[in-house]
């Protein structure tokens, strides 16, 4: 086990750490959401969820968090909050939304916080 600057990390209530565990598990999950830059690819999406998953071999449990549009259980399956976000662009969501999903404090109080600058907890 590495012992460098990183070691320590790990253990962080509440944080979701994108380590390369998390990267394989969620790898072909994150290669579907890549895959959304693409209009054509968008368009095949919306026709038929469930189908364009089982094209990148989804586990069932990521097909049900992306159909369900479950962002905290994606996160959890391995998915980067970065390529994630391009799924919820495709909803209409904005990254404040998510943050607001993550944090629990939904999408305005969110926002106020950030523009407060940033949340502050006890």
């Amino acid at each position: 086990m590495s012992t460098g600057s990183g070691a320590g990390r790990r253990d962080l209530p509440g944080t979701p750490i994108f380590d390369g565990d998390t990267s394989r598990r969620g790898l072909r999950m994150n290669k579907l959401f890549m895959s959304l830059r693409d209009a054509g690819s968008r368009e095949r999406f919306l026709a038929d969820e469930a189908a364009y998953c089982q094209e990148f071999g989804l586990t069932a449990e990521q097909e049900q968090a992306v159909l369900d549009r479950d962002w905290q259980a994606m996160i959890d399956l391995g998915g980067s909050i970065f390529y994630v976000y391009k799924l919820a662009m495709m909803d209409g969501r904005s990254m404040q939304y998510l943050g607001g999903v993550f944090t629990g404090m939904g999408e305005e109080n969110f926002l106020a916080a950030m523009k407060a600058g940033g949340r502050r907890d006890g």
